[in-house]
């Protein structure tokens, strides 16, 4: 019996093994594939427990290890040893703290495979909010690229073409965050109705974008004179899509929201073309009507002149 015992702890322990190194370096998934719900830290945050497997495996970050990026803990459940943390990760995720409140460590964890990049992002409008300000608002990499733990390329990413001005208007469609930071206008709004807009709800695959004008990673302050979007810079920027771009030209491509005279119209001209078809198919179903109204009376009364005759 103890030896039946042992043969089976061993082959369920072969069977743990095999499957850990299935997800890889770390077992974290063998629990937390498994896992659901949410947990509460001290701090009042909410963690979601869940990583599905086959979406991870499927996400760029599919070839790495759980402690690659949760340095700060190892494969044996959450035991925390900070001498394994990286220094300039470390450092980093003091400056994080605004923004990260679950786990710091893991967020800058990104700058180790991304530096040239997250440096860019911390040199932003985007990066100095958290950094020097403090703040949780600032965009950062996850509020962009959505979780890491599943992230793709191509049309299922967030920041693809299709989705980028969606995941932008998280931010800047907010009304909330437009009064905090005394945004002009409805930015989201402007866009949309402008003629880059219309093209880009219309799937128009080659119109600016909002990186297109802004950057992604390396955003500016409209007042900043490295900005894409600043003064004399505008030529350059419009330039590219639109030969032979003067400073006429580039001071209509603005954010301020339309006049009222073109949006009026706008709604005029809608409003002429559904008449338009609606007449069209008013008068289409009434000149129906006539030719089979035409038909029925005619044979109803070729009738009752045979009854006559």
């Amino acid at each position: 019996m103890r030896t039946s015992k042992s043969a089976l702890a061993t082959v369920l322990l072969l069977l743990l093994v095999v499957s850990s190194s299935a997800y890889g370096e770390s077992s974290c998934l063998v629990c937390h594939n498994a896992m659901s719900g949410t947990s509460t830290t001290a701090s009042g945050e909410v963690v979601h427990l869940e990583v599905k497997m086959s979406e991870y495996e499927a996400s760029v970050h599919g070839f790495m290890a759980c402690t690659d990026c949760h340095q700060s803990f190892t494969e044996n459940p959450h035991m925390a040893p900070e001498a394994s943390v990286a220094d300039s990760v470390k450092e980093l995720s003091e400056q994080l703290g605004s923004k990260a409140k679950v786990d710091a460590v893991a967020y800058s964890a990104c700058s180790t495979c991304h530096y040239e990049v997250y440096e860019q992002v911390l040199g932003s409008v985007h990066g100095r909010n958290v950094v020097e300000e403090g703040k949780s608002d600032g965009a950062l990499c996850l509020d962009c690229h959505g979780s890491p733990h599943t992230i793709v390329k191509g049309e299922g990413s967030p920041v693809s073409r299709t989705a980028v001005v969606e995941t932008c208007g998280r931010c800047h469609g907010s009304e909330e965050l437009s009064e905090a930071y005394g945004w002009e206008g409805h930015i989201m709004d402007s866009y949309m109705e402008s003629f880059h807009g219309k093209k880009y709800t219309l799937g128009h695959t080659k119109v600016p974008t909002c990186v297109s004008c802004h950057g992604a990673h390396d955003v500016r302050s409209k007042d900043d004179p490295s900005s894409p979007i600043f003064g004399t810079n505008k030529l350059t920027t419009c330039g590219r899509c639109h030969d032979g771009a003067n400073e006429k030209f580039v001071v209509s491509i603005t954010h301020q929201p339309v006049g009222p005279i073109p949006h009026y119209a706008e709604k005029g001209l809608i409003v002429l073309l559904m008449s338009t078809i609606a007449f069209c198919v008013s008068h289409v179903v009434l000149e129906a009507f006539s030719d089979i109204r035409d038909v029925v009376f005619r044979k109803e009364g070729s009738g009752h002149d045979q009854e006559h005759a």
